[in-house]
């Protein structure tokens, strides 16, 4: 009973515990806001990362997996599986129409395949627009004057044939490999040369292998930019172009073709009918069928990409076994050759992922550590109003009050400065972030204070979601902190000599 008595009037009575409250509060805020901020950011590099590959993809390049319709139609018939659809992975360069180069990596592309897996479509960047965006007060988004159905471009990987009539193909590129753009603080890309890029022709090489391994040429083709496509991670907007896949198969000899006669000696000679000699050409033993590099997965709804990854293995290793006479040079690796992994696991994107995880965790540290300081604020007001009150101790350790009844008055005390404090420290961040973009463009324009510039972080707004679980989590570490803070001066105080508290002076 007395516990709660006095831990009233501590409370209202002194300045000091406001000072410990004040202490818990700012730490609460700060670590919750970093953890919110920091944590956002991670979870949009994430979010970005996932878009344009699904959840598993079984990988096979250069050479190519054959036969890749019947293992899609394998794949989709799992009730794990939501969708699958097959892509091809090339290094090539692309020569733009400021007589600049750029090596890109180009993707071959079933458009709605692919974007039943990946969301593709999403990513469009050149969309019509009927609403500016909301710094956007003077409405120079390009987007804005785009006309409707411009789009239609980007979902189909074709263009116009003004010279022929109907539709030719065409690409799509990652917004950044032209770097033809610059982003604005308010959230939208301008030119730098006055135009967009769709609409420009642009030549694509690449280098198709023979199935030894070896280059057999080059092989350059011209195509129109029908669109240009932003995920928000920098790696992938800069260095990826889409293109129709029978396209890219054609140009790496990965379309189906005839196989020759192994038995074949060059240089032989044959009496046509006509009696005149010719060379004898290779007669076709059979049909090498069309080859994709890669197969894009996308998990059915609570399946995860781990056990995602187990399954697919799984059906594989299964669909090898319809071609056993078929090799890893014919286009059928086994399950122990061929790459099958989750999107977070994709080789480059992996180490990416692990690094900004890494930081993340790293800063959060640091303010953690930092925050002990309201332990060590907290463990010397503590010490100090214990010697101030021994008087206090020694009566109440005198009319009968045991040791346990005093250091649980001194925790008692502590714990309701905690639990103040975290819950005023939790509102206090919960508005920063939730505002924090208002607040960031106010301190722009009022101060010319850019922390988040767009130019640099990509991302054009400050994530400002606070999860109630990591709020929970640092608020609940707030109370713990200043129970431990005033455990010391507890067990202090518990243990003073009665005789000498009532002496005191």
């Amino acid at each position: 009973m007395y516990q709660a008595l006095l831990t009233r009037r501590y409370l209202t009575s002194k300045i000091m515990p406001l000072l410990s409250a004040g202490a818990v509060m700012l730490c609460v805020a700060m670590v919750l806001i970093v953890w919110s901020v920091m944590g956002g950011f991670l979870n949009m590099l994430l979010a970005s990362g996932k878009q344009m590959m699904g959840d598993v993809s079984v990988a096979w390049p250069i050479f190519g997996i054959a036969h890749y319709e019947q293992l899609i139609d394998d794949l989709e018939a799992d009730p794990s599986i939501d969708r699958a659809t097959p892509t091809i992975e090339a290094i090539g360069l692309m020569s733009l129409p400021t007589d600049e180069s750029r090596q890109v990596q180009v993707i071959g592309i079933v458009p709605d395949g692919f974007d039943a897996v990946t969301g593709y479509f999403e990513r469009l960047y050149w969309v019509h627009l009927d609403e500016p965006l909301p710094k956007d007060k003077n409405r120079e988004d390009r987007r804005l004057t785009i006309r409707e159905g411009f789009e239609e471009h980007g979902k189909t990987l074709t263009w116009p044939d003004v010279v022929r009539g109907g539709v030719e193909p065409a690409v799509v590129t990652g917004i950044e490999v032209s770097r033809f753009y610059r982003r604005r603080r308010e959230g939208f890309i301008e030119s730098r040369l006055g135009q967009i890029l769709p609409g420009f022709e642009v030549t694509i090489s690449v280098l198709p292998m023979n199935r030894k391994g070896g280059v057999v040429g080059t092989d350059s083709r011209k195509f129109t930019v029908a669109n240009e496509f932003r995920t928000g991670l920098y790696e992938i907007d800069a260095n990826q172009v889409m293109m129709p896949i029978g396209e890219l198969q054609k140009m790496l000899q990965l379309d189906a073709q005839d196989i020759p006669d192994r038995d074949w000696i060059p240089g032989q000679i044959e009496l046509g009918p006509d009696g005149v000699p010719r060379p004898v050409l290779p007669k076709a033993v059979g049909v090498q069928p069309a080859r994709a590099t890669n197969i894009l997965i996308k998990a059915a709804n609570g399946v995860s990409p781990d056990a995602l990854e187990v399954e697919v293995r799984r059906i594989y290793e299964q669909w090898t076994q319809r071609y056993p006479d078929m090799g890893s040079s014919d286009g059928v690796p086994s399950v122990d050759r061929v790459s099958i992994f989750t999107w977070e696991n994709k080789p480059g994107l992996k180490t990416f992922i692990s690094a900004v995880k890494k930081e993340t965790a790293l800063v959060l540290v640091l303010f953690v550590i930092i925050s002990l300081v309201a332990v060590v604020l907290i463990l010397a007001i503590f010490w100090s109003m214990v010697s101030e009150k021994t008087k206090d101790i020694g009566i109440l350790r005198a009319v009968g009050a045991s040791r346990m009844g005093v250091a649980w008055l001194f925790l008692r005390y502590g714990l309701a400065i905690g639990v103040i404090g975290s819950l005023i420290g939790g509102g206090l961040a919960w508005t920063i972030v939730h505002y924090i973009n208002p607040i960031h463009e106010w301190l722009g324009r009022a101060m010319g204070l850019v922390i988040w510039d767009p130019e640099v972080y990509y991302f054009s707004e400050i994530p400002n979601v606070v999860e109630p679980s990591r709020a929970a989590i640092v608020m609940i570490a707030g109370g713990v902190c200043a129970v431990l803070g005033a455990l010391i001066p507890a067990v202090r105080a518990a243990w003073m000599d009665p005789v000498k508290a009532l002496r005191f002076e």
